[in-house]
């Protein structure tokens, strides 16, 4: 490696890891109240310790959630069904601590009764919706990967999610739930990927297995499988590090072996520390929180952007003021890899396209639907094993021809259109 070069890192959990099955029930009972009741305003955390779960939080809504059995059903769909692995679905404490939502906080967000927002039209609609709380959020871009993002965090999730198939399907055997993968890529001095560095998996697994045979069974059915898949002959992978349990056995894992608590993996479910994160985690809550929404609407904006191809790498900052529609700020970083176009021409662009109001997000892509338990595992941006709305790029040709139209206007025009 030269001076010129970096090594950047990222990680991942599998659906096992103590954090990530708090996820999961969070956004387990979130789409089971959103099936009933598409208007259901939920906001549910999950703490994970030896044996008990607690779930706690606010909801308003007309549906019901049975939060025991919802708890129980997601714990035996990641495999948590013994006490050999370290959780029995069927026998572990499940303790439920839900109230309404604060009516001030419900106040802002929701201004039209059920009556007044039917005969509402859509504008009216959008001016009333404000924002469930204040914040900051970020969405994020890149050419480096078809999905369009950055390569070390879809790497660690490809391998996280193949570490899960192989357990699942008993491909390789003796593994068991939890498990942990990173991935460190080397870029150059024009930040373009050009190496493996290390991949690095952490599973938990069976007494019986040797660290050896594990080493061999997950480079032949995990990492030589998604390697070939993602890197192929664009990025150098024949000669790097892997590391397998590099501290020996790990036998006891899940929450049995540690804590988990709800969005307690924000940076695993974004862009692995390539971009920045407001702070706010997702799972758990419904689309009126910006924190949720309004950071799958700007990873919707930003790859728009790539895929029109005005840059090869931008982050969208977006904040808000709580019962307040129109965002305080919008800002575009390009990072001075705009193609063609400037910055500013750009910016005025998104906000000639894109309306970022709570609930235009929430109509534009249809939102208010059960679909966020599969979010809860392996990433929210730049799947590949399944469709979420924000990945859509549906504004590439509305983009360029803001673009067009602005450089009309001026006289000038733009080289990428």
């Amino acid at each position: 490696m030269t001076e010129e070069h970096r090594l950047i890192s990222a990680e991942s959990v599998t659906e096992g890891h103590p954090d990530k099955v708090c996820d999961q029930i969070s956004d387990a009972i979130l789409d089971d109240l959103l099936a009933q009741d598409s208007s259901s305003h939920v906001a549910v955390e999950t703490s994970a310790a030896t044996g008990v779960f607690l779930v706690f939080g606010e909801v308003t809504s007309e549906g019901y959630c049975d939060v025991q059995s919802k708890v129980r059903e997601t714990l035996r769909n990641i495999g948590y069904t013994s006490s050999e692995v370290g959780l029995d679905a069927d026998s572990c404490g499940v303790v439920v601590a839900i109230t309404e939502q604060s009516a001030e906080i419900n106040q802002g967000v929701a201004r039209l009764t059920g009556d007044q927002e039917t005969a509402a039209s859509r504008e009216e609609r959008y001016e009333a919706q404000g924002a469930g709380d204040q914040g900051v959020m970020f969405g994020y871009a890149t050419d480096e990967t078809p999905t369009l993002m950055p390569l070390p965090i879809y790497l660690a999730h490809r391998l996280a999610f193949r570490l899960t198939e192989v357990r699942k399907s008993g491909e390789v055997p003796h593994l068991r739930p939890d498990g942990k993968t990173q991935v460190t890529i080397e870029y150059d001095d024009d930040d373009k990927p050009v190496r493996l560095d290390t991949v690095l998996i952490s599973t938990q697994h069976d007494p019986e297995v040797t660290q050896d045979w594990l080493a061999v069974e997950l480079k032949k059915h995990v990492i030589d499988p998604v390697l070939d898949e993602v890197l192929g002959s664009k990025v150098p992978h024949d000669n790097y590090r892997q590391l397998v349990n590099p501290t020996g056995s790990f036998i006891l894992g899940g929450p049995a072996a540690d804590a988990g608590l709800t969005g307690r993996k924000i940076i695993v479910d974004t862009y692995g520390g390539a971009a920045h994160h407001g702070g706010g985690a997702f799972s758990g809550k419904d689309p009126s929180k910006v924190d949720r929404s309004a950071a799958y609407a700007t990873r919707w904006v930003a790859k728009n952007i790539v895929a029109a191809g005005l840059a090869h790498k931008v982050e969208i900052q977006i904040a808000y003021a709580i019962g307040v529609a129109d965002p305080v700020s919008v800002n575009v970083e390009t990072f001075g890899t705009e193609q063609g176009v400037t910055r500013g021409q750009i910016a005025a662009a998104v906000r000639k396209v894109f309306d970022l109001r709570p609930a235009a997000i929430i109509d534009e892509l249809d939102l208010k639907r059960p679909i966020y338990l599969k979010t809860a595992a392996y990433g929210h941006f730049g799947r590949t094993d399944v469709e979420f709305p924000w990945e859509k790029t549906d504004k590439v040709e509305e983009l360029k021809a803001a673009i067009a139209a602005s450089a009309d206007a001026s006289g000038n025009t733009p080289s990428c259109i």
